[in-house]
């Protein structure tokens, strides 16, 4: 880990690829992501996996930490990430980390959310409420420009995030395009009309993303 730590003793970078966690380590920080994308992820032992949380500008990675001895799944870095590392030998670090408890809770609402697309959504339904979290994330980071914000997730990796095929991803996304719901170019995501797509997602007026 110290092998890690760039300039200052909290600032961390990692290149694609690489683990911010593995499996069974119990770690020693959670991550303050600045910059760059990273996933959480399960392998099954045929090689499939199941992307069971991404990690976005602004972002803590991982609030669970927190509270288990070790990681039950490693943590990947999708893109180059640049974050500041907040110890967890120090339990009053995390005390006086802001907004700690709601971003512990955001995290915990996310996850329901996700379970809910995967058990009972159709494959336009959790590619749409995929697609809209993550630009909603990205704005409320201050990384969107009007209706579009930078996308660096393959369709391997949506497939993996939403319990579908690669094929079929790219199936449904030709359809949505084609529908005019979204815009997708040079790892750029374009929402021409966000009620729209909340729509087709199957949200309600008053479901939080």
């Amino acid at each position: 880990m110290l092998s890690q730590i760039a300039a200052s003793e909290d600032l961390v970078f990692f290149r694609p690829h690489q683990f911010l966690t593995r499996e069974h380590d119990r770690p020693e920080a959670l991550y303050d992501i600045l910059e760059g994308w990273a996933c959480r992820h399960r392998l099954l032992p045929d090689g499939r996996r199941q992307i069971t949380a991404l990690y976005l500008p602004g972002d803590l990675c991982d609030p669970m930490w927190s509270l288990a001895p070790t990681c039950h799944e490693p943590v990947i870095a999708l893109t180059n990430v640049r974050a500041t590392r907040k110890s967890l030998v120090d339990p009053s670090t995390i005390d006086r980390h802001k907004g700690f408890s709601s971003r512990l809770a955001e995290s915990v609402e996310r996850q329901s959310n996700w379970l809910v697309s995967l058990g009972r959504k159709t494959a336009v339904e959790r590619l749409a409420h995929l697609l809209l979290e993550l630009f909603e994330r990205m704005r409320r980071a201050g990384l969107a420009y009007g209706q579009q914000c930078a996308l660096p997730l393959t369709q391997t990796d949506i497939a993996d995030a939403t319990g579908l095929t690669a094929v079929h991803v790219n199936r449904t996304l030709q359809s949505m395009r084609s529908k005019g719901v979204l815009e997708l170019h040079s790892k750029w995501l374009r929402i021409p009309d966000l009620g729209a797509l909340r729509d087709l997602a199957a949200l309600g007026p008053h479901d939080a993303l």
